[in-house]
């Protein structure tokens, strides 16, 4: 890739901190900020140089040569922000989740549709296929918002499975990998693992993961170089389709205990009028507003630093 400074590789960790908080909050997918920060087909592109080869190369070719081929510079800043923004901030944000739903949730929700705009625009030409990936995108990912959770499954081939599915959704815009460990039913058991240190099943949801970021980023690579439009507005339906999940104001019908993690299972949106309680509309709009016009601004400062 490019040479960069040293200001460029601590942007680029700030931008993994956001994905790092956005995957925090079952709903919000980490992909989405990757896309609308401006770095996500250099995240395919490098997860996709991964390979059997690059041991060849740094045993032929020595270290250096195997850093550069892998972007080691970008992928180390960006997991270093990740990592910082999930051990800092996800106690924080869980307790955002637990005690000030709404307004957490219109923060994202105004920074979800800025995204929409943002990616669509990257769409160079609508015709009847990009269309059609559209919507399809967008009915695929409402459906997986309005699937009810499974019974929790323990088999290590089921976990594994799944554990390869939740990191595909995880690098997808608008699909949560936490919300796909909920719906296959695999979220407590991992969470139970987590805190048991039951090594058994780390690494096998470990494995899983590899396989699919590596399998799928090579899909997603594939598509974005033969059919780039018809991916990205299949991406955009994605975004689209998700604002069902982070819709603020919802009537909680049915919750599940997951460890100390309380999940709601099933709930529907309701409008904020109608919402028991404190709606907190006016501070919602405002944090909406805010989400909306951070993606832009981002934008604009990209373009400046282009």
């Amino acid at each position: 890739m490019e040479n960069r400074k040293f200001l460029d590789y601590f942007f680029i960790t700030l931008k993994g901190m956001a994905m790092g908080a956005a995957d925090v909050v079952p709903g919000v997918s980490g992909g989405t900020i990757a896309f609308i920060s401006g770095i996500y087909e250099e995240l395919i592109t490098s997860i996709n140089n991964i390979n059997l080869s690059l041991l060849k190369t740094l045993k032929t070719e020595g270290f250096k040569v195997f850093w550069n081929k892998v972007n080691g510079n970008f992928l180390l800043a960006l997991f270093i922000g990740i990592g910082i923004s999930v051990v800092s901030l996800a106690k924080f944000i869980s307790w955002l989740l637990v005690n000030q739903p709404i307004l957490l949730w219109s923060f994202f929700f105004g920074l979800v549709v800025a995204s929409i705009f943002f990616v669509g625009k990257s769409i160079t030409k609508w015709n009847i296929g990009t269309v059609v990936m559209f919507v399809i995108g967008a009915v695929v990912a409402y459906f997986i918002t309005t699937i009810p959770p499974s019974e929790n499954v323990d088999s290590l081939p089921f976990l594994f499975l799944s554990g390869a599915l939740a990191i595909c959704a995880m690098i997808l815009p608008g699909i949560s990998g936490a919300f796909i460990l909920v719906l296959l039913g695999s979220y407590q058991t991992i969470l139970d693992a987590v805190h048991g240190r039951d090594i058994k099943i780390i690494i096998t949801v470990a494995v899983g993961c590899l396989f699919g970021l590596l399998s799928f980023a090579r899909i997603l690579k594939w598509m974005f170089s033969h059919y780039k439009n018809m991916t990205l507005a299949l991406l955009t339906g994605f975004i689209l389709g998700s604002l069902n999940k982070i819709w603020p104001w919802k009537k909680i019908l049915e919750t599940k205990a997951f460890g100390e993690k309380i999940i709601t299972i099933k709930d529907e949106n309701i409008s904020p009028f109608a919402f028991e309680g404190d709606n907190q509309l006016i501070y919602a709009v405002v944090l909406a507003i805010i989400g909306f016009s951070l993606i832009f601004t981002m934008e604009r400062f990209a373009s400046k630093s282009k």
